[in-house]
């Protein structure tokens, strides 16, 4: 039997018979949660479904080297040598990917059971005849119905975590002194965050960079990015940093006079 026939019969049953023993209840709750296991995609098809949309990600990014479009200024060269510490967040994240679905899976069939041994409890023995069974149905399945659309929610989501988390890896293995944030608020239909729309095109300090710590640069009423959260940390975020690793690309508020005067050398050494 399908899972909806299964809660079918469930519902029909208690409907004519009511809350008479737990035994009922119980065993209708086992059944339930057998057929909904049985109804969803395997296990092993999920994971390699999402191992694949991982696998694609990091490719794209790493192996044909398209995450350098937020990384001016660093080489090829640069990307391979910090290739395995992203290969290393490649395998983190479709572990803890893997988990957040199981987790998932888990609660969804609660739920379903729950909403199900809440409904049963409440009909008197001997059954009813007020019940509206369509829409007990609809209720008790509705978070196992949602769930092929949340799993899919899951994968866009930690998909765009793990480009966030590659970024910042290469980011702070290469010197970077600080961000630019950039928003999609200005793409139709994007449901943007307000807070992360006023953040669009400001520059967010690296605490302890190489620059900070000579003296080159300052602050200067900036945020460090550790004081806001990261593209991609906060649910269905498709935010990124443009990473900066030079002083010439800070504004002239944010270097220093000593900074300066190392321009001013270097461009002197480049003419």
């Amino acid at each position: 039997m399908t899972f909806y026939e299964v809660l079918t019969a469930a519902v029909a049953d208690l409907t004519e018979h009511g809350f008479d023993s737990a035994e009922r209840v119980t065993t209708w709750i086992r059944k339930i949660k057998e057929a909904a296991i049985a109804s969803l995609v395997p296990p092993a098809i999920v994971e390699e479904q999402l191992h694949k949309a991982f696998r694609h990600t990091y490719h794209k990014l790493v192996e044909a080297g398209q995450i350098l479009e937020r990384h001016p200024g660093v080489s090829k060269f640069t990307l391979q040598r910090v290739a395995p510490r992203l290969h290393a967040e490649l395998d983190r994240r479709m572990t803890a990917s893997r988990e957040l679905i199981k987790l998932n899976r888990a609660a969804a069939i609660e739920k379903t059971t729950q909403r199900f041994a809440g409904w049963a409890t409440s009909i008197p023995p001997g059954g009813t005849d007020a019940a509206d069974r369509a829409k007990t149905k609809t209720e008790v399945r509705k978070a196992l119905a949602s769930l092929p659309f949340e799993e899919r929610r899951v994968h866009i989501d930690q998909a765009a975590k793990f480009a966030g988390n590659l970024s910042e890896i290469l980011a702070l293995d290469s010197g970077a002194i600080a961000g630019r944030w950039a928003s999609h608020w200005r793409q139709k239909n994007y449901d943007y965050r307000e807070d992360h729309k006023l953040r669009d095109d400001k520059v967010y300090v690296v605490r302890g960079n190489w620059a900070l710590t000579k003296g080159l640069m300052k602050v200067d009423e900036h945020q460090y990015t550790d004081e806001i959260t990261k593209p991609g940390e906060e649910i269905f975020c498709r935010c990124s940093y443009t990473w900066i690793y030079s002083l010439h690309a800070l504004s002239p508020g944010m270097v220093t006079e000593k900074g300066r005067a190392e321009l001013t050398k270097a461009k002197a050494y480049v003419s």
